[in-house]
Formats: C-alpha cells, sequence, structure tokens
C-alpha cells in the first residue's frame, strides 16, 4: 500500500520525549528499506529526522497561539498530545500555572487549526483520552469526551489513537470516522512475567481483583487470558448525601473466594484519587 505522505511526528508539550523515541523506532525501522527501489518512488519515505517542532505560545493574559516551525504541506501528520501532563507550566499575568487536561486540549486545537489545509492528513495520538471518564450523562451532566471528539473531527482530524479508552464506546459519538483505543493488555502480562520471576498464574496461586464494576470488564479479561479465578468489590453508597458532587461510599463489599495464601492483581479502569486502591 502506498503511504498517504511523508509521514510528521509533531509533539506537543509534554509529550517530546515519548515523540523522540518514536523518532528513533521510526528510522531504526525504515533503514531497513534504504536499499530497497520504491524509496525512490515516495520523497520523505525515509528521513533522519521525522519530528516537525511547533511551539505554544502563551500571552500574558493566559491566551495563546500555536506556530508550526516547518512546512507540513503534503505530510501525513501523527499529532502527539499528553493531556495529563501536569509537570508542563505556563506563565499567566506573571503567575507560573500547571496545565490542565483544559489547557492542553486547546493547545492540540491550535496546532490542528495550524496545520488544516495544508497537510495531507491529519492524526491525533493520545494516550489519555481527554474528558475519557465523562463518557456519559448522568442526570444534568455535559457529554465532554463525545463532544470532544466530534469537535477533533469537525477540525479535520481524520483518525484519532487512544490507550485503553475508559469506554470505547464512545466512539458511537463519530460513526463514520477513525476511532482506535490500543489495549495494553499483552504488554502488562509480558512485563510482569519478566519483572517476577516467581509469580505464578495458576488457579491455586492467583486471582484478579476488581475494584469496582467499572473495571470488571477489565479484570475479567485479564482472567480468562491467565486462566485464574475473577473477584470483584462493589460500593455500597449513601444515596442521601452528596460529597464533592458525589455519593459518599459507605463500605467495599468483596464477592468472590478467599484471597487467603494468594497473588492478587488488581485490574482497574481508571485511578483517580487512588482511595478505592487503598481501601481494598
Amino acid at each position: 500500500m502506498a503511504p498517504v505522505g511523508p509521514i510528521a511526528l509533531v509533539p506537543l508539550k509534554g509529550s517530546v520525549e515519548f515523540t523522540d523515541k518514536v523518532n528513533w523506532y521510526l528510522n531504526k525501522r525504515r533503514s531497513e528499506y534504504q536499499e530497497q527501489e520504491f524509496i525512490s518512488k515516495y520523497p520523505g519515505f525515509y528521513r533522519q529526522d521525522y519530528r516537525i517542532a511547533v511551539e505554544n505560545t502563551r500571552f500574558s493574559s493566559g491566551e495563546g497561539k500555536a506556530v508550526i516551525q516547518s512546512s507540513v504541506r503534503g505530510h501525513d501528520l501523527f499529532i502527539i498530545s499528553d493531556v495529563t501532563n501536569f509537570s508542563c507550566t505556563y506563565k499567566m499575568f506573571g503567575q507560573t500555572n500547571h496545565m490542565s487536561p483544559d489547557d492542553h486540549y486547546q493547545d492540540l486545537k491550535r496546532v490542528i487549526l495550524a496545520c488544516s489545509g495544508k497537510a495531507r492528513r491529519i492524526n491525533v495520538i493520545m494516550p489519555f483520552l481527554y474528558e475519557g471518564r465523562q463518557h456519559k450523562r448522568n442526570s444534568r451532566e455535559s457529554l465532554d469526551c463525545a463532544f470532544a471528539l466530534e469537535e477533533i473531527y469537525n477540525l479535520g482530524v481524520e483518525n484519532i489513537i487512544t490507550f485503553d479508552a475508559h469506554d470505547e464506546r464512545v466512539a458511537n459519538a463519530i460513526p463514520t470516522s477513525g476511532f482506535e483505543s490500543l489495549s495494553a493488555t499483552y504488554q502488562i502480562i509480558k512485563e510482569m512475567y519478566r519483572s517476577i520471576p516467581d509469580l505464578h498464574f495458576t488457579e491455586d496461586k492467583f486471582m484478579v481483583i476488581s475494584p469496582d464494576e467499572g473495571g470488571i470488564s477489565r479484570a475479567m479479561y485479564f482472567a480468562s487470558m491467565l486462566g485464574v479465578p475473577l473477584g470483584t468489590f462493589y460500593k455500597r453508597r449513601d444515596y442521601t448525601r452528596v460529597v464533592n458532587g458525589r455519593n459518599p461510599i459507605v463500605a467495599h463489599e468483596f464477592l468472590g473466594d478467599s484471597v487467603e495464601g494468594l497473588d492478587i492483581l488488581i485490574v482497574d479502569d481508571m485511578i483517580s484519587s487512588g482511595d478505592s486502591m487503598l481501601d481494598i
């Protein structure tokens, strides 16, 4: 299959180090084709550097703009955005502010707008899906994830690639567009085998547990792949009160066999505060 265009990697703030690794692997992989005739047919297929720098400028008022440092005309762009990288900062009215997911998302849209109408194709790699936890509406809540996906595609993006989306069904918001949620289950199991040699994935020595109903589908998949028992907790809540926007948890009730003497793998769909992990 012929390439869409010369590949270009566009790292946003907070994803430069990851993009450098992707660039290194891409260069290494494509260097194996240097002797092939088809390389001459596709200018830009093999290059020493696939990265295109972008500058996300912030004015003193907190407003911003994006400036692409070199031409993206005709390129197959992959914009890489880490929306949960809290270590990134910017100045506003003389104060240092850490970037929230909303700030990263705004920068992403600015970069897309700077590339629109010039790049052959625009793809977004977002390891953590922006607003992925707000994938459904309860009562009067907003549907942030669905709207964000629609907004991005309306700006001209053709594909979004993420990892282990909170709920893959959010792709229903953009049924005619490209949305990929890649699972990291195999890589996790492989790394567990490599780094913990005395771990035995057998029914009498190992169990997979989900801390709540949200993580049960992922826990079921791990348990099925490893052939080990499954357990789960469910949260008893006090629905007569609201604390910090949620009904407080009264207790965690366990459903499953005894865990005595077993190694436990706890699989959750998302860790926010970490309180549930500590409680169980």
